[in-house]
């Protein structure tokens, strides 16, 4: 990485930060557990991820991936039809994939921190109580007994990468785990549901778009909190907030 002329923060938190030095990403994450887990979700994982470089804790390095996110949060995805369906192809390959050794959070440590998480949004006032609790009686669709499957347990919009239609790579794999597959395309999906349509077309048969929605409502009460203590606005337009608002 000689010669290069400035390092570019691609998005830092107290946790861990991912910075753009020439044509190299690197990530710095204060849980090694955690990183260890991207690196061996990457190398299990049936679709594209990022080449690794070189992997020295609390350091990972990654060669960049061609083609552009498909989208962003709070923007209008720009990606055709068929980029979508290229991406619900690369996720039910993940699905159908061998599940990863180590388990994720059951219903019950999910239900327990959703509950918590409600209930510092309205003692704290940051959202009417009626929007919370009406949220919170939609998610319980998403609490329901699931058969887990290889998911990647944070795939927002930002990390698939796809050009020509074809998905060029999938990052940020360090949520990954045994989970419910309808997180995956709940979160994938947030904020963009004209594209749910798109999407379930190239995944197939088995997405439950009840319990899509609800995990909607879900992953956006659990997100709120950590998205406005690390210096991120759930409020900004098309988000968390207004996804919640929707649900109304």
């Amino acid at each position: 990485m000689a010669g290069v002329d400035e390092v570019e923060v691609v998005v830092a938190h107290s946790e861990r930060a991912t910075l753009r030095v020439g044509d190299v990403f690197l990530k710095v994450d204060a849980d090694q557990a955690r990183m260890d887990i991207e690196v061996a979700a990457m190398a299990m994982a049936p679709v594209p991820t990022p080449e690794i470089l070189w992997h020295k804790p609390p350091a990972l390095a990654l060669a960049p991936l061609s083609g552009t996110a498909l989208g962003r949060l709070g923007e209008p995805s720009t990606a055709s039809p068929a980029a979508w369906a290229a991406a619900g192809a690369a996720l039910r390959k993940l699905h159908d994939a061998p599940l990863p050794p180590w388990p994720g959070k059951t219903r019950e440590e999910i239900t327990a921190r959703l509950d918590t998480e409600c209930a510092w949004l309205i003692e704290n006032a940051v959202l009417p109580a009626d929007l919370v609790t009406r949220n919170r009686e939609i998610a319980d669709a998403a609490l329901r007994p699931w058969i887990p499957v290889f998911t990647h347990g944070d795939l927002q919009i930002s990390h698939v990468f796809t050009e020509g239609d074809e998905v060029t790579g999938i990052l940020d794999w360090s949520e990954a785990s045994q989970g419910d597959a309808m997180s995956d395309i709940a979160t994938l999906t947030l904020g963009h549901e004209d594209r749910l349509a798109d999407l379930v077309s190239g995944y197939g048969t088995g997405a439950d778009l009840g319990v899509v929605r609800a995990w909607w409502s879900l992953r956006s009460l659990l997100a709120s909190r950590w998205l406005i203590e690390h210096g991120f606005d759930p409020d900004s337009p098309g988000c968390e907030f207004d996804v919640l608002r929707s649900r109304m």
